[in-house]
């Protein structure tokens, strides 16, 4: 069947461990898991609308948003990726309101395992969309904090000890190798005592909370070969990756011809035939 629409980041739900996707074009889903092994052609028309005001652009910012958007909007802020940077209490934010909703609320600081373990953050509602969307075949919260700046705050202790980021690479090539996620948090507690105390001391117990029996999750993702190497499709630079379905992990669509991150290309106007 053919397909066309502006792309959207790849729904994900797991109510097994079992991840079951589908493509997001505007209001359109496409199942995914059930086109395995088949061909499938994602050609790129040469349109991209800002997913927030629906403009033309000529270039995509911050995964779908024009340039006025990326600049004016807070959650294209620098402070969204290195949410420790939270200027809200200097009075310059961009959108104070969606501030308050948006940051001013529970995050989550956990251990996850997708390419290794690695520390992150998202709002608990996001949770397990979060892990799944980063590949992660394990996952664990270890603090609860009270907004999204003490969640980087804590994130940022705990990275000098273990990876923040995920090896997209290694993520593509092979399944995680099972990992004691307890055990590692045990360890970073330990290490990192004395700058949580601190960090409890400054901001309040409540709003610093460590997790010492959090639940692990386990994910599995349906892959039936990885590649030997990996190369990834530009659709900027050539507006067709075509191949056989081989896998889906994260944002990634597996090609027998090569990978592609779904997600790069939000609110590009795409085709897809599979």
């Amino acid at each position: 069947m053919k397909y066309q629409g502006h792309l959207k980041k790849m729904g994900i739900s797991a109510e097994t461990e079992d991840a079951q996707y589908h493509i997001r074009l505007d209001d359109q889903q496409i199942p995914l898991n059930e086109k395995l092994g088949q061909p499938i052609r994602i050609e790129y028309l040469g349109d991209i609308h800002c997913q927030s005001c629906g403009r033309a652009s000529k270039k995509s910012f911050a995964q779908g948003y024009c340039y006025p958007c990326f600049s004016r909007l807070a959650q294209c802020d620098t402070c969204i990726m290195s949410p420790e940077k939270c200027h809200y209490d200097k009075g310059t934010c961009r959108e104070p309101k969606w501030g308050e909703e948006f940051c001013m609320q529970d995050h989550i600081v956990y251990l996850a395992n997708s390419s290794g373990i690695k520390v992150g953050i998202t709002r608990h509602s996001q949770i397990p969309t979060r892990w799944l969307d980063q590949g992660a075949m394990q996952a664990m919260p270890i603090a609860r904090v009270a907004t999204r700046q003490l969640s980087g705050l804590l994130e940022v202790i705990f990275k000098q000890h273990v990876a923040d980021k995920t090896n997209w690479r290694t993520l593509l090539k092979q399944d995680a190798l099972d990992l004691d996620l307890a055990a590692k948090r045990d360890e970073l507690f330990e290490i990192c005592h004395e700058e949580i105390e601190e960090l409890q001391g400054h901001y309040g117990l409540q709003a610093v909370q460590l997790i010492y029996d959090g639940e692990q999750q386990s994910f599995k993702f349906p892959v039936t070969q990885y590649p030997t190497k990996v190369s990834s499709f530009n659709l900027d630079k050539d507006p067709v990756a075509q191949g056989t379905l081989m896998g889906i992990k994260g944002q990634y669509l597996i090609l027998d011809t090569g990978v592609i991150n779904l997600r790069k290309y939000t609110s590009y106007l795409v085709s897809i035939e599979c």
